[in-house]
C-alpha cells in the first residue's frame, strides 16, 4: 500500500508555467458534453498538461497545454481535475 501524501492539486489552482501530470478526474463533477469534449482532447490520468494562462477577471478560463495542443477550460471543468506538480522541463 502506498502510504505518500496525495500532493496532487486542482488543475484550477496549479501555478502558471507549472507542469503536472493528471491523477484523476472527478467525471461525476462534469456535465455528459464536458466529460465527452475532456476525452476527445486527450485529457485522462497520466497526461502531461501545464497552466499557461488564466483569465484575470472573475471566473474567466484556464488556458492550458495537453500535448502540442492548446486548449482553454472553464474554471468548473478544471477543478474537477487534479494534477501531481512536477518540475519543468529544461528549454
Amino acid at each position: 500500500m502506498d502510504t505518500r501524501p496525495d500532493r496532487s492539486v486542482s488543475l484550477e489552482t496549479l501555478p502558471r508555467k507549472q507542469h503536472g501530470i493528471v491523477a484523476a478526474i472527478d467525471w461525476a463533477r462534469l456535465a455528459g458534453p464536458e466529460a465527452r469534449r475532456l476525452r476527445e482532447l486527450g485529457f485522462d490520468e497520466g497526461v502531461d498538461v501545464e497552466v499557461l494562462h488564466r483569465a484575470t477577471l472573475g471566473q474567466g478560463p484556464i488556458a492550458c497545454r495537453i500535448g502540442r495542443m492548446t486548449v482553454a477550460l472553464r474554471r468548473a471543468v478544471a477543478g474537477a481535475i487534479r494534477v501531481s506538480p512536477t518540475p519543468a522541463a529544461a528549454e
